[in-house]
């Protein structure tokens, strides 16, 4: 589960293009009309619904986005945190299938920085973990045979994202509120809003909380932290230099040919 937790806190972003342009057709019947639509900024008194249609409505016409990320996890035990740096890439392909490949390539322990290559790559079904430091790859197809699953829509797939979709759906399953009272370390222009799964759901056996930093501007999250359902350990995502819409291609999500004699390779099957 680590490997997809990896994959939803980096893709929060993503989300919205992804749920945008593999969601099931709606109905003829009119949606109800947005609070805030995208291109109108927060602002630190705007509502909940307006924060949760802000990030509905962001997802409509990104097709790709590239960024610098930071990946930190916290075991609240000890304290002790490892943090990595890298790239993040996304692209939705022809045809509406999403692909995205994070690189990092530090790792920071103990404020000790050392250079340490580890890939993941989300396309045509599989997740790719390509580890350089332990020559280890593992493949996952996380995508049944067949099927066309919306990874990023709430109920369908591992990640439970308030991103592309309605605050309705949102509703079933968490409860929202905003955190009014800046923290010292909050990103600059951003509102926070905390998700807390509700009892029973499927999330609330993976999450205590999902806290996101909206930026007012763009509409696009900053910040994602996640607290897992135990209280041991808290990720933090922070994304950079973010650019929308860039011009990808394959060569972006292609991944350099190793040496099969000398690497660890494993391939998993879709597992229900």
């Amino acid at each position: 589960m680590r490997h997809l937790l990896v994959i939803f806190i980096i893709t929060t972003i993503a989300g919205c293009a992804m749920a945008q342009n593999s969601s099931p057709p709606q109905s003829s019947s009119s949606p109800p009309p947005l609070v805030n639509p995208t291109g109108t900024e927060l602002a630190a008194n705007s509502s909940v619904d307006q924060v949760l249609d802000a990030l509905d409505a962001r997802g409509r016409g990104l097709s790709s986005f590239t960024a610098d990320v930071t990946l930190g996890e916290t075991d609240t035990a000890v304290g002790d945190t490892s943090t990595r740096s890298g790239k993040v890439l996304y692209q939705v392909k022809p045809g509406g299938d999403a692909r995205i490949i994070v690189n990092f390539t530090t790792v920071d322990r103990a404020g000790k920085p050392t250079r340490e290559q580890l890939i993941y790559l989300l396309d045509n079904g599989n997740l790719i973990e390509r580890n350089y430091r332990t020559k280890n790859q593992v493949t996952r197809q996380v995508i049944k045979p067949g099927e066309k699953v919306n990874l990023l829509r709430l109920g369908e797939g591992p990640f439970p994202l308030p991103i592309g979709q309605p605050k309705e759906e949102v509703y079933k399953q968490f409860d929202v509120k905003k955190i009014d009272a800046p923290g010292k370390d909050d990103p600059s222009g951003t509102i926070h809003v905390q998700l807390i799964p509700k009892a029973g759901t499927r999330f609330a056996r993976q999450f205590k909380t999902i806290d996101v930093w909206v930026d007012s501007k763009s509409h696009m999250p900053r910040r994602i932290a996640t607290m897992d359902s135990t209280e041991t350990t808290i990720r933090t995502t922070d994304l950079q230099n973010v650019q929308v819409n860039p011009k990808l291609a394959d060569k972006d999500f292609s991944l350099e040919n190793i040496d099969a004699k000398n690497w660890n390779l494993v391939n998993e099957k879709f597992r229900d």
